[in-house]
């Protein structure tokens, strides 16, 4: 590198194949649709952009021979132009190197390329204008949000006609709409994924720190930031939307706080996770979720040691137990670690869908907050249906977040609510 002289460094800079993620650059075997998934600025559009190029120009890394006519489409026209084409990381703003750059004809809505390559612009607005037209492959951009989407990407595939092997591009943020669903269910789409923070060293350090230090963890920020495609299971006891309504930064002071064990069954096959979640309780009696440190394929003397790291680190006042699953071995274990915390055993007498259901109407009636992003907790508790979740696995952050509120709120108690000062 040392050596090279000043205009191939410039080259090197610019060129794609050397400064492309592995996920920006088209995937091996013969796939029909790529599938290109990521959050806000990974890169998508670029990606799309030195697709086309490549195919016009008949890049080996691209395609076998040149592409002659390829489709672009967006949402609408506008977003065809503005980002796909004039964009900052559209096909005009790419790199020359050495090429001549292609010619932009508005009024014809056509891109031309200086061996003859067009590359056709479309409004998904409009899906009887992809049904005369042919291409050998098409960029569909950002088709989570098409308004009736479906009629415009079927239009696409039945024009993709020409050539040996003609391909569609896909680059979108995902969102649970049923064309998403049916692009990543197709065995013929192959899927790249990439997260906003893949990308950073393109990306304003504000936006960084304010835009994805605010959002992180959150719903809107694992679908708009990581690429996550978040849905709701139709018969879970939550949804993402009620638990994003009920999100709060921080909690106020708070007159008792809880720490719940809920220890892995280790003679079930699956078992091997320990739920450990926290709450508290503010004086107008609303409930605060504090934390989740759920442990996986740990020791006993591990998960206690964690509790109990939660427990003195929240200032709690209550450490609650499940000991259906070990008995007097739990109470045992977290006595070892630590004599002076009140262990409050409990045992479960019902299913875990009868123990849930009271909590996630104290959710209903707007008692219950979360501190900050809880991701992990609340997928359990958007994919905890009647058969309990959708994997077959053992819910334990749920059963963990489900004895804190019991304990907090629903359950009996002769002492004091007070947490003394």
């Amino acid at each position: 590198m040392s050596h090279l002289p000043p205009k191939h460094l410039r080259l090197l800079a610019d060129d794609w194949l050397h400064n492309a993620r592995s996920d920006q650059l088209p995937p091996p075997g013969a796939w029909t649709t790529w599938a290109v998934i990521g959050g806000r600025g990974s890169g998508k559009t670029r990606t799309g952009a030195e697709w086309v190029r490549g195919l016009a120009w008949g890049d080996p890394v691209f395609t076998d021979a040149p592409v002659g006519r390829i489709a672009l489409i967006g949402e609408t026209f506008a977003d065809v132009r503005d980002v796909m084409i004039e964009g900052p990381s559209g096909l005009l703003a790419l790199p020359a190197l050495g090429q001549a750059r292609p010619v932009w004809q508005p009024s014809r809505r056509r891109l031309t390329f200086d061996n003859g390559a067009v590359a056709l612009a479309f409004s998904a607005e409009e899906p009887d204008s992809l049904r005369g037209p042919q291409f050998g492959a098409a960029w569909s951009d950002e088709v989570a949000k098409w308004q009736g989407g479906e009629a415009a990407y079927d239009m696409i595939q039945f024009g993709l006609r020409l050539g040996a092997q003609p391909r569609g591009l896909v680059t979108t943020t995902p969102r649970p709409v049923p064309l998403i669903r049916r692009l990543l269910a197709d065995p013929r789409t192959v899927v790249t994924r990439s997260r906003t923070a893949d990308n950073a060293g393109n990306l304003s350090a504000r936006f960084l720190d304010e835009v994805v230090g605010r959002y992180a963890g959150t719903r809107l920020g694992r679908q708009e930031l990581d690429g996550e495609l978040i849905e709701d299971r139709p018969d879970a006891l939550w949804t993402r939307d009620g638990l994003e309504r009920v999100r709060v930064a921080a909690a106020p002071v708070l007159v008792r706080i809880a720490v719940a064990v809920d220890p892995p069954a280790s003679s079930r096959a699956g078992a091997d996770a320990c739920g450990i979640v926290a709450a508290g309780l503010a004086a107008d009696g609303t409930a605060f979720v504090l934390a989740d440190a759920t442990l996986h394929r740990e020791t006993p003397a591990a998960w206690a040691q964690a509790a109990l790291a939660l427990y003195h680190r929240l200032e709690a006042d209550a450490l609650v137990a499940e000991v259906n699953q070990g008995g007097e071995m739990v109470t045992a274990v977290l006595a070892e670690a630590d004599p002076d915390v009140p262990v409050r055993p409990v045992r479960a007498t019902r299913g875990k869908r009868l123990r849930a259901e009271p909590v996630s109407l104290l959710y209903a009636q707007g008692r219950v907050r979360h501190v900050g992003p809880l991701p992990a907790l609340e997928d359990e508790m958007c994919d905890f249906g009647a058969g309990g979740l959708s994997n077959g696995a053992s819910p334990d952050r749920l059963d963990a977040l489900v004895w804190a509120l019991t304990y907090l709120m629903l359950a009996p108690r002769s002492e004091p609510r007070v947490r003394p000062l």
